[in-house]
């Protein structure tokens, strides 16, 4: 479908486009990438790996404000030449071009705009993503590796680096339980909203009877600490397993004990990866994502916004789902924060997540700004 009036609509857009440049701070965030990636070329850089280890951090929060701006600038000079060519010659195979340009450069301004909602301390973070089937043996089950499906196409769309960190199969089908390690451009504050229960009604494909199904699974996020030091005596606070990986049917299972499963006793907060063969990999992967994990535990403390998610004990709370997903008898798809509401199921467990990501955003800003000020 195309635009009634390309030159206005473009025109709408420059002004949005120039907006968050301008609030992002453009200019001078591109003279700081410039200044940290000559400091990271200097000799000895890495001497000192504390003070590395921040500057790389800076770096990739500075990239990931730059990157998608500067690729907005370009696209919109694109457009503008587009524009000069037919203003001097009207030509059908150039108009259609237009506007498949002009759709992209409006969805990606409408992207770009959610950075100016990612001001949380850990937004820019990489992040470990967990899902967990709720009770319900198969359809919980099978519903938890659909959100897998959803989200694996969502980091695809997105530009994400995702791997599995550990997987523990359901009995009958589907997973009781995932971990990965998620990789991109603010990839925790993108993905913190995702956080809680999702609940699936569906006709059961596990029921003879074709009787309706309500399944739950819920999902947890936690942002990547590689540069934030939690105290942590790992002989005395901390049990550790070992045991053999594999997929079902004994696929890939390793001769070794080489999986790892870390409890923190404690708090009974539980950390495993099982990706390596290497057990030395394992549990060194491990001991981040348990980290991650006690400082999220700590943080939900202090956080009111976090904390409705989690339990005392510092898993996800099984109370209200944040999102429903219809198939069953009508199709649709509420997120009950934001009251976000479509009717496209394909192509939301497809991976097309974004809108819901967006209305939380604005919901978290907005929440923000009503809260009283201490």
């Amino acid at each position: 479908m195309g635009y009634e009036n390309p030159t206005q609509t473009f025109e709408e857009l420059s002004g949005r486009i120039i907006a968050v440049r301008d609030s992002l701070d453009y200019a001078n965030k591109t003279g700081m990438l410039r200044e940290l990636e000559l400091r990271m070329g200097q000799p000895g850089f890495w001497d000192n790996p504390e003070a590395a280890q921040a500057t790389v951090a800076e770096l990739k929060k500075v990239k990931g404000i730059v990157g998608p701006i500067g690729d907005l600038l370009k696209r919109r000079e694109n457009v503008a030449a587009m524009l000069e060519l037919l203003a001097d010659e009207e030509d059908a195979e150039t108009r259609a071009e237009l506007d498949t340009h002009l759709a992209v450069l409006e969805e990606r301004v409408a992207h770009v705009q959610t950075l100016t909602l990612l001001s949380g301390a850990n937004d820019a973070r990489d992040c470990y993503f967990n899902i967990q089937a709720g009770t319900g043996g198969a359809d919980a089950s099978d519903w938890a590796e659909m959100l897998l499906r959803m989200y694996t196409r969502y980091f695809e769309r997105i530009g994400f680096e995702f791997g599995l960190l550990s997987r523990k199969d359901g009995e009958e089908a589907g997973i009781q339980s995932c971990s990965l390690e998620i990789k991109g451009d603010y990839a925790y504050g993108y993905l913190s909203c995702e956080i809680g229960v999702h609940r699936l009604v569906r006709i059961s494909p596990f029921s003879a009877q074709g009787k309706r199904e309500t399944s739950f699974a819920s999902v947890d996020v936690q942002p990547e600490m590689g540069d934030i030091e939690i105290e942590i005596d790992w002989d005395k606070d901390v049990r550790e397993d070992t045991y053999r990986a594999g997929g079902k049917g004994g696929q890939h299972v390793n001769k070794t004990s080489s999986a790892v499963r870390l409890t923190h006793l404690a708090t009974n907060i539980v950390a495993t990866c099982q990706a390596e063969r290497s057990q030395h990999k394992n549990r060194a992967s491990a001991r981040k994502m348990l980290t991650a994990r006690l400082y999220q535990f700590e943080e939900a403390k202090r956080d009111t916004e976090l904390a409705k998610y989690y339990s005392e004990k510092g898993q996800i709370s099984w109370g209200n789902a944040i999102r429903s997903y219809f198939l069953y008898p009508e199709q649709r798809i509420k997120d009950s924060r934001t009251g976000e509401l479509t009717a496209d199921t394909t192509g939301v467990l497809d991976g097309d997540i974004q809108r819901f990501i967006d209305a939380e955003l604005r919901r978290r800003v907005s929440a923000r700004q009503k809260s009283p000020k201490s």
